[in-house]
């Protein structure tokens, strides 16, 4: 199997971020990257076309590192309570969900995609718990989350 190189049209996690060139799988690049406009093929006049794009991408990276920065500032001291029924030794039926969060955090005025909430392992249990979430590829806010029994 030979490998190709590529130029990443967007992050692609455990591979790289967008405007970077690597190299994959043939099979990975025709299958799934692609298909998906996750990524173009490197070629000299695709490798000109992304030192264009790279500068104006810097210019609007910054401007969204900075909104992110905007928005991390209103998770600082935020509390969000979900209520969940629970059992025995206060484990929970189910498990909270990023979708729940995003639900609370949109009751409280801040949208985020639930994609961007970023759950180590699933909430099972009443308490509080501390949840990060990925503003952007710089940014991380933390939120905590108060699980109370319904």
């Amino acid at each position: 199997m030979s490998d190709v190189k590529v130029i990443l049209t967007d992050e692609v996690r455990g591979l790289g971020n967008r405007g970077e060139v690597v190299s994959v799988a043939a099979g990975y690049a025709r299958n799934f990257l692609l298909p998906k406009e996750l990524a173009y093929l490197a070629t000299p006049g695709n490798v000109k076309r992304l030192e264009q794009e790279r500068k104006r991408y810097d210019v609007a990276q910054a401007k969204e590192k900075e909104f992110a920065a905007t928005i991390a500032k209103a998770f600082e001291g935020l509390t969000v309570t979900i209520r969940k029924k629970a059992g025995e030794n206060d484990a929970l039926y189910g498990s909270v969900t990023s979708a729940e969060l995003a639900e609370a955090l949109e009751a409280k005025g801040i949208t985020v995609d639930r994609r961007r909430i970023e759950l180590d392992e699933p909430i099972k249990r009443l308490g509080a718990h501390t949840v990060h979430v990925r503003l952007h590829r710089e940014v991380i806010a933390e939120m905590k989350v108060e699980v109370v029994a319904a």
